[in-house]
């Protein structure tokens, strides 16, 4: 579906470092700030356990997992909103995501230098938070004086609805907070769809740790959690050190041996990309065949007809009805559909059916 996250934080965090172990486009990873310029763009195979099950029962030619796209965006400082260091260039690339993966620092190490001297996670989420939102209010002023006119006249109804949203943002920026914890009803965001506010996308914040912290956290990311409680943010701990340990490791075997020793049940990395499709308000269903089995993305809340159109348009188009199976069915029955059948596991569905995240489906279509 082409969907991004973008990876932003101040320079020296551990982001490029982060991007590095996602991805086979690797991004410089150096004791320096500004090391990453350009926006590198890795797309990710997001693990998912029930894929690999299925691969297991149907033994097809080929597999295809689900993506994301991530993105690695130069670091910022302050008065970057009014282009100072890579400021303009940033905030051009982190409107084209989908969503924000802020990466805090939350470890001490002399010998990587923090840009402004010292470890203080909250000032550093400040920061970005403080040049996100300038940008927005700038973008929201720019709006409310191109409509303002008419909804003052009192003759255009619409206009003075827009007005009264963009004022409730206006001001919300103006204490400081994220537009994406405005109060504003669902319906009225339309209002706000056009100027693509950057505070306005969902984040995770991504707490680097170093490796004794990494299971429990640490003063820093108790500090993280109380100061981002009231934006319904997932809060995600992870060690870059350990991560970039992993990621130089051949097989999965060793991999795993690291992680046991760890006492982790898992990478960070695997947690991060599971919680960045979350983010995203994705889901995912199934087709499974002897020729292929394959994972698709899909927003949560599709109907069938709009995730058969997923594979092709014509889907979509000439849909008629799908066959769904629940994924526990179709492994409790070893993906035998003739035993699903008889236990009447699968389901005939119509044009209204809101797809289930997990469902192996089956389209039938005439164009």
């Amino acid at each position: 579906m082409g969907l991004q996250c973008g990876i932003v934080g101040l320079p020296n965090v551990g982001k490029s470092t982060l991007f590095n172990c996602l991805s086979n486009a690797k991004a410089q990873a150096a004791n320096f700030p500004f090391c990453t310029i350009e926006p590198n763009v890795g797309v990710i195979t997001v693990p998912d356990e029930r894929l690999n099950k299925l691969v297991e029962i149907v033994e097809p030619k080929n597999t295809v997992p689900n993506t994301i796209e991530i993105v690695d965006i130069a670091g910022l400082v302050k008065g970057a909103s009014k282009g100072e260091g890579l400021g303009n260039q940033f905030l051009a690339n982190i409107r084209s995501t989908n969503a924000i993966i802020h990466v805090l620092r939350c470890f001490d190490n002399d010998n990587v230098i923090h840009v402004d001297g010292s470890v203080d996670p909250i000032r550093d989420k400040e920061i970005i938070d403080t040049e996100l939102q300038l940008k927005d209010l700038d973008s929201i002023e720019k709006k409310i004086s191109k409509i303002e006119k008419m909804a003052k006249t009192g003759g255009d109804k619409e206009a003075k609805k827009a007005f009264d949203v963009l004022t409730v943002y206006k001001n919300h920026l103006l204490e400081g907070k994220s537009a994406r914890t405005a109060p504003v009803a669902e319906d009225d965001k339309e209002y706000i769809a056009d100027i693509w506010l950057l505070t306005a996308k969902p984040v995770m914040y991504v707490c680097n740790v170093d490796e004794a912290s990494v299971n429990t956290g640490n003063a820093y990311v108790d500090k993280v959690k109380a100061a981002v409680k009231s934006e319904n943010a997932e809060v995600l701990i992870i060690s870059a050190q350990i991560e970039s340990e992993i990621s130089q490791l051949e097989t999965y075997e060793e991999r795993q041996m690291f992680l046991d020793d760890l006492g982790l049940a898992e990478s960070g990395v695997n947690k991060l990309i599971k919680a960045a499709y979350k983010l995203l308000n994705l889901a995912t269903y199934f087709t499974a065949g002897v020729q292929e089995v394959r994972a698709w993305t899909i927003t949560k809340g599709f109907t069938a007809p709009q995730a058969a159109g997923v594979i092709h348009t014509d889907f979509e188009k000439g849909f008629i009805r799908a066959e769904v199976i629940k994924y526990d069915d179709f492994v409790k029955y070893n993906g035998s559909e003739a035993a699903i059948k008889e236990a009447g596991k699968m389901a005939i569905e119509g044009k209204t059916y809101i797809v289930q995240d997990g469902d192996i489906m089956h389209f039938r279509f005439n164009v």
